[in-house]
């Protein structure tokens, strides 16, 4: 493909359908972030009519957002390449021939050898992994400079059919005071789909299995409070009616939706930081999407995960040991 920095020397601007201006290179092709778009009249979102070219935008605007929780950090991706009425895939490790632009960095693998990770830095790498019908970010908890040592933990709460939201979000309460009293400060996210995550920012300074036996040790002492509300066991059957705390996402390689990011959901969801205070009985994890987040960014007074950088805190050895067993 053209570079990025050959398509933008030839570009020209024109008027796009919408009324707004819109930058297309010496083919025609409308570029967004330095980006060549092609089929950017592909719909992605049936339902809603929303074109690759609407999702290339969405992430160009979005951008300021998005990028402080994505860059350097190992991603693996959903691709709906037609759309998603078509196959949708989950993909770790890009071709040669896959989105060259993207930078990519090696990853040793627990079973020997390695194998290569997309990283973005900027919204032409959003861009140009929407050209390549990327609508799902899924970074690692880690970044690719300090990649052994996580820096974020999630806990993702997934209601098994028949839970109300009200159970859901006194779930997501009841785990955000377990973790407030460990000095460990939780950071909430609308998933775009059912359910919740906390997001908890720490200091790269414990392994994966280290981590995840603490993550998992937190967990199942919080669904043991309330066992018939709460559950860690992964069985469909066990979860009917109940919260799953899932803490599997911070295992090594596993991986929690980026904020902002698209999902390759019905109605064009988008996933979502929350203040706490949002947290109300009319809320939804699937409110906000590519048509409407927009609107909510351009309202808001201030980021609802502000100070999210200051939050991170050391996790104890005492600590790590009460929870995850020494």
């Amino acid at each position: 493909m053209t570079s990025t920095n050959q398509a933008a020397s030839r570009a020209t601007t024109r008027r796009g359908r919408s009324g707004t201006e819109s930058t297309r290179d010496h083919s025609g092709r409308p570029m967004v972030a330095g980006v060549p778009i092609t089929h950017p009249d592909r719909v992605l979102y049936p339902g809603q009519g929303i074109t690759k070219l609407d999702v290339a935008r969405y992430y160009e605007q979005v951008q300021d957002h998005l990028l402080p929780h994505l860059v350097n950090r190992p991603l693996s991706l959903v691709r709906c390449p037609e759309g998603l009425e078509a196959e949708c895939f989950f993909q770790k490790h890009p071709d040669k021939s896959f989105a060259r632009d993207v930078p990519r960095t090696s990853i040793a693998e627990k079973q020997g050898g390695s194998s290569t990770y997309l990283y973005v830095t900027s919204a032409s790498d959003l861009v140009w992994l929407v050209q390549y019908g990327v609508l799902e970010f899924h970074p690692w908890g880690c970044t690719i400079n300090n990649v052994e040592k996580p820096d974020t933990l999630i806990f993702d709460l997934d209601p098994g059919p028949g839970v109300p939201w009200r159970a859901i979000s006194q779930a997501a309460t009841s785990l955000k005071e377990r973790l407030d009293s460990l000095g460990l400060v939780s950071f909430l996210q609308a998933s775009g789909g059912k359910g919740l995550h906390l997001v908890v920012p720490v200091k790269p300074e414990w392994g994966w299995d280290e981590l995840k036996a603490f993550t998992q040790g937190i967990s199942e002492a919080h669904a043991a409070d309330d066992p018939k509300a709460l559950t860690t066991n992964m069985s469909k059957a066990r979860r009917r009616g109940k919260v799953f705390i899932d803490y599997l996402r911070n295992g090594r390689g596993n991986t929690s939706i980026a904020r902002y990011s698209t999902r390759a959901r019905e109605n064009a969801t988008v996933a979502t930081p929350l203040r706490w205070d949002e947290l109300s009985p009319g809320a939804t994890a699937n409110r906000y999407t590519v048509n409407n987040i927009r609107r909510r960014l351009s309202a808001l007074k201030a980021d609802p995960w502000h100070g999210y950088e200051d939050a991170r805190n050391t996790i104890s050895k005492r600590l790590l040991d009460q929870y995850a067993g020494g």
